[in-house]
């Protein structure tokens, strides 16, 4: 999975409408290999990226969990512990 890509279920508030879309292009720029797409493909990778968003937020209004909501600060926090562990010394 590119490391760019965050779970966005189950926040406490909601993921927005921006940070589905950022991960849909993440998802298709990884899959499709290119970052910035040809003038012949940009139709198609820009119809890729709305389709995956569309769905994406589908999906994240449909699941359900008996969990209680994360908090983005504490969870971001965790994040960068993590990252300062694996590359300290």
């Amino acid at each position: 999975m590119c490391r760019n890509i965050r779970p966005l279920n189950n926040f406490e508030p909601p993921a927005t409408n921006d940070e589905v879309a950022a991960a849909a292009l993440q998802f298709v720029r990884k899959v499709s290999g290119m970052t910035k797409p040809s003038q012949a493909n940009q139709a198609a990778f820009d119809h890729a990226v709305a389709e995956i968003a569309h769905t994406t937020r589908h999906l994240l209004d449909d699941l359900v969990t008996t969990a209680p909501p994360k908090n983005r600060e504490v969870e971001a926090e965790k994040r960068r512990a993590r990252s300062a562990a694996r590359y300290a010394g």
